[in-house]
């Protein structure tokens, strides 16, 4: 094959040539030139004392070359998957693995950045280039640098393993999630729904070239169904079906079945925290963030459930008082907890997403979206029809400083067949100075899986899924608006695990302020302004059941933890018995026997976040204390937000998390912001 577009510089991804037979020649290109260019750097590092210029530099250059051309494999892996690519792409993992741990591992580069660090060179350099070269020696000692020769293979063995069965996790929940459906012929069956909700399910028929009504698994169609169905033998259905995804349980019993995985991942997480000389997982995964020790984070979480669990208990009550008085549920089941919930909240509110969705135009949203940007930091955004895109809803934008583009993203929203279910940013192109002296730009993708636009009508989207928009567009804020010019502490690039979260969560605040909703709400057919009435109502509902909210997320974040911190033998019955016990401490709501929440659970066993998922309350705290900056000086407050951008995101990981905070807020974070915004009255 003579042209493969993955081997050549481009400034966006060429999507429209990429084949999946383009994909492991290119990989193995790349990586032998990358072996053979790094020898000669550490036999240059021998023979004269290591620079900047003459080590840093030209091995960023080496891995950003293969990373643009082994992003947009993963990406389109993630968003376009076919048995084509997926051969290709778990084809290169190993090698890939294997290539990480022999740069982690060689010596000779490793004595080089020793050399630098303890040259006068070194205190010449800039704190971003210190931090660099810092955060490189930890990950030497973290990729096992120091272990004696059979160690070291072991570790390598290990970590080829856990990226194969990472992705083994991941393509097994989306095979479990496309692989089941139910169809309908007849919309009384679908009493409840609503016609957007109708809507998308006659459209996946019509995908299918059926008539009536199809329900899948993912989201936009299993959502309204679990949330408003009258039908309380098809909501056990599709609950069924939707937890038992990818285990021994349900309707695909043993067929995509993670539990042998899920074994296997821990056991290999834990040997290889040991071999490092940590006690456990959660140790080692500490050596990355902020939080100091495993007892700091559980102590953490315990504090916030003994806030949280009396309140969470109080409002089940309640929901169970009324499912009982209004809709005749004598025995709320765990199907029935979306159902009457929604119940629950129209009755008291008189307010539900789906009322909402006819202002939340998804153009309309984007708009608004710019808009609070534009207000916050004075940038502005344009479409580039032009740029190659990988599918025909994908949208590629520019972000504009002063008329000058500073950054681009990708921006697709809508669930398809053959994407990945959630939501996500990613990283296209990292910002950075180039070795010719010229600066790439950053590029994000921003990935969501939203109802998809029906005919010529546009998609109207939930509150919630504005919300989750917000979110994700923080994550790229933080990796487009970076000031950094060393690639290794750029954007996210650097940044403790459990602070990445801050600008994510911090933008969600806007959807929520009469400000931000006047920019972000329009009414598909008028254009009218949320009205008031609508928008108390809104307000009135944000901290419904907030607790109940709050401890699901401790239900997550303790599981994760104690699974890496306590469980030294794991086995499927020992995973299943801890779930239940931190379900026994804080979990209020009625759980079926049968449900697998762990097989499908892909944050911890197919993403970044293994003993990490606590990060996402960690980083709730500083979000909610930094948002409460612009309560207290105006939503759109100019100096505040200008103070934003240049103290959190503009630094990326270039100075510890922890000091960021404290030169935007002044002080050391509060908890009392976080318990004030979710309505948690336990101080």
């Amino acid at each position: 094959m003579s042209h493969n577009p993955l081997l050549e510089t481009h400034e966006l991804p060429p999507f429209g040539q990429i084949l999946p037979d383009h994909v492991v020649p290119a990989i193995e290109e790349l990586l032998s030139e990358n072996r053979e260019a790094i020898e000669r750097l550490v036999v240059r590092a021998e023979q004269e004392p290591p620079t900047w210029e003459s080590l840093a530099a030209p091995l960023e250059s080496l891995n950003d070359r293969l990373s643009q051309a082994w992003s947009p494999v993963s990406h389109l892996n993630a968003t376009m998957n076919s048995e084509a690519l997926r051969e290709a792409y778990q084809a290169c993992l190993a090698q890939l693995s294997d290539y990480s741990t022999w740069l982690g591992q060689h010596e000779g580069l490793f004595r080089a950045y020793q050399a630098l660090k303890d040259s006068p060179a070194f205190t010449r350099l800039d704190q971003a280039q210190q931090r660099s070269i810092d955060n490189s020696l930890r990950d030497f000692r973290l990729a096992g640098v120091d272990l004696p020769p059979a160690q070291k293979q072991r570790y390598g063995e290990i970590q080829s393993r856990l990226s194969e069965l990472s992705n083994r996790f991941s393509n097994q929940v989306l095979d479990a999630t496309q692989a089941w459906h139910k169809s309908l012929s007849d919309a009384a069956a679908l009493s409840g729904l609503p016609d957007s909700a109708l809507e998308t399910l006659r459209a996946n028929a019509e995908t299918k070239g059926e008539a009536g009504y199809r329900i899948t698994l993912d989201f936009p169609s299993f959502y309204p169904v679990i949330s408003y169905a009258d039908d309380r033998a098809l909501r056990q259905e599709v609950y069924t079906a939707y937890v038992t995804r990818a285990s021994d349980q349900g309707p695909q019993a043993g067929q995509f079945d993670n539990a042998a995985v899920i074994e296997e991942t821990l056991a290999l997480r834990q040997e290889l925290a040991e071999l490092l000389g940590f006690a456990t997982y959660a140790d080692y995964s500490l050596a990355t963030k902020m939080a100091e020790s495993p007892r700091q984070v559980l102590d953490f979480l315990d504090d916030l459930a003994r806030r949280a669990v009396p309140q969470a208990r109080e409002e089940f009550d309640e929901l169970a008082a009324y499912a009982r008085d209004e809709l005749g549920l004598e025995r709320l089941e765990p199907w029935d907890i979306g159902y009457a919930s929604e119940k629950l909240r129209e009755a008291r509110y008189a307010i539900s997403q789906e009322q909402l969705r006819p202002y939340f135009p998804a153009p309309r949203v984007i708009d608004g979206l710019f808009q609070v940007v534009e207000r916050l930091y004075g940038l502005s955004f344009a479409e580039d029809p032009e740029a190659p895109r990988y599918h025909p809803d994908v949208r590629f934008y520019r972000i504009l400083e002063q008329g000058q583009p500073i950054a681009g993203f990708y921006l697709d929203l809508y669930a398809r067949e053959g994407k990945r279910g959630g939501a996500w940013m990613d990283e296209c192109r990292v910002r950075r100075l180039c070795e010719d002296g010229g600066l790439q730009l950053p590029v994000a993708y921003l990935t969501c899986n939203f109802t998809r636009p029906v005919g010529d009508k546009p998609a109207l989207l939930t509150h919630d899924e504005v919300t989750t928009l917000f979110h994700e567009f923080g994550h790229g804020l933080h990796h487009m608006l970076t000031k950094q010019t060393v690639a290794d502490v750029s954007g996210i690039n650097g940044v403790a695990w459990d602070a990445v979260e801050l600008p994510s969560q911090f933008m969600e605040n806007f959807c929520w302020e009469r400000e931000g909703l006047d920019l972000i709400a329009g009414h598909v057919e008028s254009g009218e302004p949320l009205p008031e009435a609508l928008f108390q109502r809104l307000q009135a509902a944000r901290n419904f059941q907030s607790a109940m909210g709050m401890v699901r997320q401790l239900e997550f974040s303790l599981f994760d933890f104690r699974l890496h911190h306590e469980l030294s033998a794991p086995s499927a019955a020992r995973v299943q018995a801890l779930l239940d016990e931190v379900r026994d401490a804080v979990s209020v709501v009625p759980r079926a026997a049968f449900n697998r929440f762990q097989n499908g659970f892909s944050h911890i066993f197919a993403g970044g976040y293994a003993a990490g998922y606590y990060s996402y309350k960690w980083a709730e705290v500083l979000s909610a204390d930094a948002y409460s900056a612009f309560e207290e000086a105006g939503t759109f407050d100019a100096a505040t937000g200008a103070r934003f951008r240049r103290e959190i995101l503009e630094q990326g990981g270039a100075r510890d998390a922890a000091e960021l905070f404290r030169a935007f807020r002044g002080r050391e974070s509060s908890i009392e912001p976080l318990l004030r915004h979710s309505g948690i009255r336990a101080a």
